[in-house]
């Protein structure tokens, strides 16, 4: 019912864009786009997947080891459940794909995806935090969104690095959250526990990964700017950075399906400065792409993985 209701939203939300700004305007925009540029962006989506497929194994447990072509495979797996999960929470399934498989206990592959996600989330929030505090076009809105995203990167780090802090952060969350909720929280709180048993004492893989996140975080922006290129956009590199992690914080909402909507409408709003409508609007279809085409090139793997599929939805909060 939860998937429904979002497909129901994305749906509405692309209906109302697409009628707001014609969407026979956007049919010269992907007529008149730079071929080179297109196939360019578009093909990142490989190297970036190998990339993270990379950082995963060197997230393995010492003597653990899956090898480049399993944790492709697993990434590939989620980004399926991606498309039909909230905030892109068929991540959380490769924990439990992991565990059917015999790679990792419980709460080692729980403990494992949680840092995976948490470097993930931290570097996008420092290079968004890097991108508007650079950003020229600051008004009201601007700032506080500024001031929100710097906020939320001073906690994910304190949560990541002082335990104590997060304990207390867990704790606080815990009293005030309804019991559904709280039994997540529980969960989540034990294997972020786990997590930094796992990984605070492996200092040098452990900087080995945030480097190689922030890194890969860097060419998923650089691909969304080469996106505009290729729709003949001009966009300066720095404003991208401030403002693409805006339009991919807002994908994942938990309100449509694998964000689709309201990262269009974030892409259109932000972009609004340098993009006419239409051309924001491609670049939201784009945007869409680079989730999509791992997906498909994951529906020929997934089925080895059906037997924890179940268990998976269940962990991921598709109950």
């Amino acid at each position: 019912m939860k998937r429904i209701l979002s497909l129901a939203v994305s749906l509405v939300l692309l209906g109302f864009i697409y009628a707001k700004i014609h969407v026979t305007r956007m049919l010269p925009v992907f007529a008149q786009c730079d071929v080179f540029w297109l196939a360019t962006s578009l093909a990142m989506v490989v190297p970036l997947t190998l990339a993270t497929a990379w950082r995963l194994d060197q997230l393995m447990p010492t003597g653990v080891r899956l090898g480049v072509g399993e944790t492709n495979r697993l990434i590939l797996a989620a980004s399926v459940l991606n498309l039909v999960l909230p905030s892109k929470m068929g991540d959380v399934a490769k924990a439990w794909f992991m565990k059917e498989r015999g790679h990792l206990g419980t709460s080692q592959a729980l403990a494992l995806v949680v840092f995976e996600k948490a470097c993930d989330m931290l570097s996008l929030l420092l290079w968004c935090a890097f991108g508007l505090l650079l950003y020229p076009q600051k008004d009201a809105l601007f700032w506080l969104m500024t001031a929100a995203v710097a906020g939320g990167l001073a906690v994910g780090l304190a949560m990541l690095g002082w335990p104590a802090f997060s304990e207390y952060a867990f704790q606080c969350a815990g009293r005030v959250a309804p019991p559904k909720v709280a039994a997540k929280l529980e969960r989540l709180h034990t294997a972020w526990r786990e997590m930094h048993g796992c990984f605070w004492g492996r200092p040098r893989r452990l900087a080995l990964v945030a480097v190689t996140s922030v890194g890969i975080w860097l060419l998923h922006l650089l691909q969304i700017w080469m996106f505009v290129l290729a729709l003949r956009g001009q966009v300066p590199f720095l404003a991208n950075l401030a403002l693409a992690p805006l339009a991919i914080l807002a994908g994942l909402l938990p309100l449509t399906l694998a964000g689709i909507g309201t990262r269009d409408a974030a892409l259109i709003l932000f972009y609004q400065p340098y993009l006419a409508a239409p051309v924001a609007a491609a670049l939201g279809l784009l945007c869409t792409l680079r989730y999509v085409l791992p997906a498909l090139a994951g529906a020929t793997v997934v089925t080895r993985y059906l037997p924890g599929l179940r268990q998976a939805r269940a962990g991921a909060g598709g109950k």
